[in-house]
């Protein structure tokens, strides 16, 4: 089994290491050698980066606006469910204090 520690890319360096390739015409296996990556490896990165680049052309979608409306529909999804919570919490409390005094 090898010792060797798994590296991990964060998003901005997989973009920034497709970009150099394309913008700056560096060839794939300099990358390879410069970031000790499999050829493979930078190919699905460049996949990765042309599929969800995808979404910034579609008409009439902002990623960004898309993103922030779904986060506001999950957070008052999950104040509605709070309020339920609290309203059958104060109701068993009522029970409790019910069945308490008899």
């Amino acid at each position: 089994m090898s010792n060797r520690q798994r590296r991990q890319f964060t998003g901005h360096q997989k973009t920034e290491i497709v970009k150099r390739h394309l913008l700056d015409r560096v060839a794939v296996s300099d990358f390879c050698d410069e970031y000790k990556i499999q050829p493979a490896q930078f190919c699905d990165w460049q996949k990765q980066l042309f599929e969800t680049s995808k979404k910034a052309f579609e008409r009439g979608v902002n990623p960004l606006k898309a993103s922030a409306t779904l986060q506001k529909q999950r957070i008052a999804k999950l104040e509605a469910m709070l309020v339920q919570k609290n309203e059958v919490v104060a109701e068993l409390r009522k029970e409790h204090v019910k069945l308490k005094k008899n």
